[in-house]
């Protein structure tokens, strides 16, 4: 594959090739700034520990003792430093470590609050979640508003998009695209960078494809439609032991933790009291949940505390539903416990997070993200090289668009089924091509330089 045949002539390349390589543009100029900015947060947000652990080692590091302070302490000391009601906190993995509390204030503000779990001293108080909770939100668009992370829907189907087209404007047909390996080259040249932006797509185009599938389930409409066909299909979470215990959290009271099957779900029971923290962990640690794990104290009465443990593997992933009022465990459910169809979006959840496999995992992924920068930078100086003279006359430099009913259907063939899958991606496709009719006719047509 790395050899070269002669370059054909602009007007020798099939209109099949034109039209896919027209759509393979738009793709890159439609999601590209976009995917920029998804894989620059999300390989930050590979390295959540380490970055937590270096931004707010003095508030997280306390004296290692055998003697600990009451839970109840803990929350006092919380309250009155955050202004306001704990609705969750994080027990840590080891002695050493300040306990996390989540403080929900009545003006909506909500700050994380470190204590010292053998004191009950506070030890720093932050925005909720610090830093990595605003790359968290910017990954997923959130931070400008819910409707945002609709965004991240049609952008992930654009991309699948681009990795469909990439692959076959790459696929050898005796022309010097199909290419394994960089071959030294005068870099002012256009197939140096054709060659590397093939090279980029070619390695690590099969990661930006993964994530772009597995960061689906978290988006806001085809997330939300999969997990109601999911679970009125009984291939997700599991039933609640008593009918209808199961129902949907207020805001306040979301656990965090939970996984993408059980998001936002708290179970319900007729005795369920508060007030009884320490009753809680104590229940939670005789029941052997690996630390650290997140504690979700509900504001609303009838609600089971949920305790989730902080896995790195979905196979280790479990959580616990206890009675604050007399500690009895109400259901432990862990993987094993969960229909085909949530296991396997949640292998897929976990496998994105780069925790699935360990290191090989994380750089794996983080490779996927630095690949995405490399083909648009690379994307970018290619179409700077071959840019028309006159941009300011709506003339962009994309390859003109071929006639034919046959050329048509070739793409059709490749974006049709992206667009049934992924509906969003279908109207935002809609919309190019209404908007390609519109703009083409205004656009004097050049010829196309390979």
């Amino acid at each position: 594959m790395a050899g070269k045949a002669p370059i054909q002539a602009p007007d020798d390349l099939s209109g099949a090739y034109r039209a896919v390589w027209r759509w393979h543009f738009y793709a890159g100029v439609f999601v590209m700034p976009v995917l920029m900015l998804l894989a620059l947060t999300g390989g930050l947000y590979l390295f959540k520990d380490e970055i937590d652990a270096a931004l707010y080692r003095d508030m997280i590091r306390v004296p290692a003792v055998q003697a600990q302070a009451a839970p109840t302490t803990w929350v006092a000391a919380a309250q009155a430093a955050g202004g306001g009601r704990v609705a969750n906190l994080v027990m840590p993995a080891r002695a050493g470590q300040a306990v996390r509390l989540r403080v929900d204030r009545p003006d909506g503000v909500q700050k994380t609050v470190f204590v010292d779990p053998h004191t009950g001293r506070v030890t720093g108080v932050i925005p909720a979640g610090g830093v990595m909770e605003l790359v968290k939100k910017t990954h997923s668009l959130t931070l400008l508003g819910r409707p945002f992370n609709i965004l991240v829907e049609i952008v992930a189907g654009w991309t699948i998009i681009l990795f469909v087209t990439g692959l076959y404007l790459w696929w050898p047909r005796g022309r010097a695209v199909a290419t394994v390996s960089l071959r030294t080259t005068d870099a002012r040249r256009r197939p140096f960078w054709r060659d590397l932006h093939a090279l980029a797509g070619f390695y690590v185009g099969g990661v930006v494809l993964f994530l772009a599938v597995t960061g689906m389930p978290w988006s806001a409409f085809w997330g939300d439609t999969v997990m109601d066909a999911v679970k009125s299909s009984g291939l997700g979470r599991p039933p609640a032991p008593v009918a209808g215990a199961w129902q949907r959290a207020e805001h306040h009271d979301q656990p965090i933790g939970a996984g993408w099957a059980m998001d936002g779900m708290v179970m319900t029971h007729d005795h369920a009291g508060h007030g009884a923290l320490d009753r809680v962990l104590k229940a939670a640690d005789d029941a052997g949940l690996a630390r650290p794990y997140a504690v979700n104290i509900p504001a609303a009465g009838g609600t089971a505390y949920t305790i989730t443990t902080q896995a790195r593997r979905v196979q280790d992933t479990r959580s616990l539903y206890i009675d604050a009022a007399s500690g009895r465990l109400l259901a432990d459910l862990g993987y094993d416990r969960f229909g085909v169809g949530a296991k396997a979006i949640e292998w897929g959840v976990y496998t994105h997070q780069g925790t699935q496999f360990g290191q090989v995992n994380r750089i794996i992924m983080l490779l996927g993200c630095i690949g995405v920068w490399l083909l648009a930078i690379s994307g970018l100086v290619m179409w700077w090289k071959r840019r028309p003279p006159n941009l300011s006359r709506l003339r962009l430099g994309a390859p003109p668009a071929p006639p034919g009913p046959r050329v048509r259907a070739a793409v059709l063939g490749i974006v049709l089924p992206l667009a049934l899958l992924y509906p969003l991606t279908g109207l935002s496709l809609i919309f190019a091509v209404l908007l390609d009719r519109a703009v083409r006719p205004t656009i004097r047509r050049r010829p196309a330089v390979s």
